[in-house]
């Protein structure tokens, strides 16, 4: 470890939009935020080729334009944002410590964790690629359905909120085929019973995902295989949804703030805060039900008039 020490008021461990607002509202509020961005500078949003349902853009923007932006912005009030992540924390005192890279020593009077959570996918080398061209592979149907409208798409998952997609894509698309692994539904009975009933919804039991099938820049068509008879189908789709869940980026914190049992931050009641004093959270990483770019932001703005507060408090 590193015997060079930096003490800073408030340090965001974390980019996004909710890191990014976070310390746009912290360097207006003279709290001089250092941010680091994380091993995904941008967050999730840098995967996403268009973002057409955030406020102030008319036209749309692509999702590392609107990051570049953020930072720029964040940076125009005094933010210090640099490269790297979070290895280990020590939130056992009032003066929050937090090392990065393993080599850099913080010590915060204020933490705000904006780390975020990222999709689970198959693993498939087809799906990452057609993820990385951003051709029809999506993990969140509420951002990327809209693309889809009049269209055939295939999604994958078996909880409620595969369910849940699943509906959604179901208002939007032509077709909506759900693959699920097993014999049975994870999700709640009202949540299967509601796909279940939805006309243009088809219903894949007991089928694993083989192949994206694609020209090389978009999605065409979906190899599935039923597991119980071994029969190998093709099924004609311009975009694969995959819905098996999120991993929040926590892992580091397990000592220290409470989780519910997936791993999401709990925080209290309508504010940022966390069971330790002090210690803030936004964005993804404590919310598991909504997940949109928008609603990140609104909790980043969240933190920091929390830590402004704690701050204030202090003196």
């Amino acid at each position: 470890m590193s015997t060079n020490i930096e003490h800073v008021k408030c340090l965001i461990i974390g980019s996004g939009p909710a890191g990014y607002t976070a310390a746009i509202y912290a360097a207006r509020a003279n709290m001089a935020p250092v941010l680091y961005q994380g091993m995904q500078p941008g967050g999730q949003l840098t995967t996403t080729n268009e973002v057409e349902n955030f406020p102030g853009y008319p036209d749309g923007v692509t999702g590392p334009e609107m990051m570049i932006q953020l930072k720029a912005q964040a940076e125009r009030f005094g933010s210090q944002v640099r490269d790297g992540w979070a290895t280990k924390v020590d939130f056992s005192e009032r003066i929050k410590k937090v090392w990065i890279n393993d080599t850099i020593e913080i010590h915060a009077d204020t933490v705000i964790i904006s780390t975020g959570a990222t999709a689970k996918y198959l693993g498939l080398p087809s799906e990452q690629h057609y993820l990385q061209m951003g051709g029809g592979v999506s993990a969140c149907a509420v951002c990327d359905g809209f693309f889809y409208r009049n269209q055939e798409v295939v999604i994958v998952g078996a909880g409620d909120s595969a369910c849940e997609e699943a509906h959604y894509l179901s208002n939007l698309c032509k077709k909506v085929t759900m693959i699920v692994r097993s014999d049975k539904f994870r999700a709640s009975k009202i949540m299967e019973e509601r796909v279940r009933k939805t006309p243009n919804i088809e219903i894949l039991m007991n089928t694993v995902t083989e192949e994206v099938i694609g020209d090389g820049q978009l999605v065409t068509a979906i190899k599935v295989k039923n597991i119980v008879t071994n029969e190998i189908t093709e099924i004609p789709a311009t975009g694969f949804f995959v819905a098996i869940g999120h991993k929040p980026n926590t892992d580091i914190f397990k000592d220290y703030l409470e989780m519910d049992s997936v791993g999401y931050l709990i925080t209290k009641g309508k504010t940022s805060k966390t069971n330790v004093d002090g210690v803030f959270a936004c964005g993804d990483v404590q919310d598991s039900e909504y997940r949109q770019a928008v609603t990140a932001a609104g909790s980043g703005c969240i933190a920091a008039l929390d830590a402004e507060r704690y701050l204030g408090n202090l003196s």
